[in-house]
């Protein structure tokens, strides 16, 4: 796929890269001849066909073409998440038993260095920077200088013949899953699991020559990785890597991308943020938001259900369009024609945002071992709320007990080394999805929880409580998680964890934070948007801890509980001093919840929300 698209599109930008103030394109013709002279490198260090190598460090051009490289010389990459302890890094070179570890700054260098000793099948470990290189390879025998990839490509015969040697059957890359329930598994997903799920893609995703996407998510996640990555090289649209997470915002609106997905926490953050930029301003000014909202969101019911829209409707649209919509386009760059997000639910408020702002939110649906997506809305085909229809070429069921079951050629090969897991996942060719959900009349999809967290109440109340979860998070800007508790319990109680930046803010527009201590807190977090620090912690507690907004989360948790049943409803919270974190242990690299692993640190704190009534608070 990666050699056509050279031969198709030679000389059309593939990539942008900021070098200074200035983006640097490479073609496509460049970036093969770039990944060519790469797998030429890694042929040198031994490695032979169906080999691992491993690849850690920033979502860049370099990452892909090391990637790329792997796939012209049959071997299996895989990605290692950024910021992981010495013990995590171990583990995922252990159990893939990775020959070669490619690794993007000092930092990660350094845990690399200390998670490969003892390991012997790691031959080599070659940072990206030749500097890096020069300073340490006195002192560090595995490591292996980058210039090996300077040398002459492949030659044309040599490419044909290796290319040749791979079957599509063949395991092509592994993606660990991010362990929300015990140790990562190796999924093995083959040539032919990614060339299947394209051929179904153009039934939701749309994509013109003049594309422009962003990239910045984790190339360790298989969203980015497969949907994302390969499929601009499938439809050979350009890509232009963020510098950075903190530079993010700035540099959309340079770019102006046309399309790009994201996870639904970037947009909620955004929703979230605009919502609070409109509770500080006038009333006059709050009143004219109010009327845009409910004036496009009318339209877009009117839309979406396939009705007229009155002219008079579509009249106010227009001048809400001037007033407001056109001024939030402009924060993502003003030319997004869609965007498309997955691997979590989205809030239906946040979704209906975005489309009346005319920036399309597509929901798709997937796993990791369905080669990421089954299930996806479209520009022609959208109902918010659900995740969409069935892709053409596969098939679907829901069992007895609600769980999606999904077969066809892009259910993955299986896990690594854990047959008996494999065996648990895929059987009869049907892949168990472990979610549970429900089609209506017309095909669409809608998810309801992971099977495994359901709440079962002393009553026997079967409840979801990604359900609760999503009702009162969408409440209100100032929650960033929240965990419904309440298995075999009289009724359900819940942690809310703040969110960093709006609590700060809201802290400091009531003098319960300085303002230099919010710019500090505000810097640390751009720079590393999933960091929780101790100085974070203690600037957010005595928010947190005013009653102020103790009875603003109160509000919060009555506006989310009346979108829910009785049974549903949360009595009693107790609100965290602070976000949950990867540090702690409470979030995946993914950024989703280990809520085992929360509920069991609170437990005492849960305990009590149900023996002391003067512990925490009640509804």
């Amino acid at each position: 796929m990666f050699r056509r698209r050279a031969e198709l599109s030679p000389h059309r930008e593939a990539f942008f890269e900021k070098r200074g103030n200035t983006w640097q394109p490479t073609t496509w013709a460049e970036a093969f001849t770039r990944a060519s002279r790469i797998a030429a490198g890694l042929r040198k260090l031994s490695l032979v066909q169906g080999d691992r190598i491993a690849i850690l460090g920033p979502t860049q051009l370099r990452w892909a073409l090391y990637d790329l490289a792997a796939q012209l010389t049959g071997l299996i990459s895989f990605g290692i998440y950024q910021q992981q302890t010495v013990e995590q890094v171990r583990y995922l070179l252990a159990h893939s038993e990775a020959k070669v570890v490619l690794v993007g700054d000092e930092q990660e260098l350094q845990t690399v260095l200390a998670a490969a000793r003892e390991l012997p099948h790691v031959t080599a470990i070659i940072p990206w920077d030749e500097a890096l290189f020069a300073r340490l390879q006195a002192t560090e025998p595995l490591l292996q200088s980058p210039a090996i990839f300077d040398g002459e490509p492949l030659s044309s015969e040599e490419l044909t013949a290796s290319l040749a040697a791979i079957s599509p059957d063949d395991t092509a890359i592994l993606i660990y899953t991010s362990g929300t329930t015990g140790r990562p598994k190796g999924a093995m997903v083959s040539h032919r699991n990614v060339l299947s799920m394209f051929n179904a893609c153009h039934h939701f995703s749309e994509f013109f020559e003049d594309d422009v996407t962003m990239s910045f998510l984790p190339m360790a996640h298989s969203a980015e990785r497969v949907l994302s990555f390969y499929g601009r090289v499938s439809s050979g649209v350009a890509s232009v890597y963020a510098s950075s997470m903190s530079k993010l915002l700035d540099e959309l609106r340079e770019v102006g991308p046309t399309v790009f997905g994201s996870v639904p926490r970037i947009f909620e953050k955004a929703y979230g943020k605009i919502l609070g930029e409109v509770e500080r301003k006038s009333a006059p000014l709050r009143r004219i938001f109010a009327w845009a909202r409910r004036v496009s969101g009318e339209r877009l019911r009117l839309r979406l259900a396939g009705q007229t829209v009155p002219l008079v409707l579509e009249l106010q649209h227009q001048l809400a369009d001037r007033l407001l919509w056109r001024k939030i386009r402009g924060f993502f760059g003003g030319r997004v024609r869609y965007f498309i997000v997955g691997a979590a639910p989205t809030p239906k408020d946040v979704q209906a945002f975005f489309w009346a702002a005319g920036m399309p939110l597509l929901e798709v649906y997937g796993m990791t071992e369905a080669t990421t997506v089954t299930h996806a809305n479209s520009l022609q085909s959208v109902k918010i709320g659900t995740v969409g229809k069935l892709l053409p070429g596969l098939e679907q069921r829901i069992a007895d007990d609600g769980e999606i079951l999904v077969r066809g050629p892009w259910v993955f090969k299986g896990y690594y080394r854990n047959p008996e897991a494999t065996a648990a996942t895929v059987i009869d060719g049907w892949l168990h999805t472990g979610d549970v959900g429900s089609l209506d009349e017309e095909g669409y999809l809608r998810i309801t929880d992971r099977k495994k967290h359901l709440i079962i109440t002393a009553g026997g109340k079967n409840l979801s409580p990604g359900n609760i979860e999503a009702a009162l998070k969408s409440a209100d800007p100032l929650i960033s998680h929240v965990i419904a508790h309440g298995d075999r319990r009289q009724f359900v109680s819940a942690l809310i964890a703040p969110s960093p930046l709006e609590t700060l803010d809201w802290g400091l527009a009531r003098g319960l934070v300085s303002a230099d201590e919010v710019a500090a807190r505000q810097r640390e977090l751009f720079e590393n948007p999933t960091a929780r620090s101790e100085a974070l912690a203690l600037a957010m507690e005595p928010i947190v801890r005013s009653r102020e907004f103790e009875s603003r989360m109160q509000a919060a948790v009555r506006q989310g509980n009346q979108h829910l049943a009785h049974v549903e409803q949360v009595r009693r919270f107790l609100v965290l001093p602070r976000d949950l974190c990867q540090e702690q242990g409470e979030l995946t690299p993914t950024m989703k919840v280990r809520r085992r692993e929360v509920e069991q640190k609170y437990l005492p704190e849960l305990d009590r929300l149900y023996q002391d009534e003067h512990f925490g608070l009640s509804v």
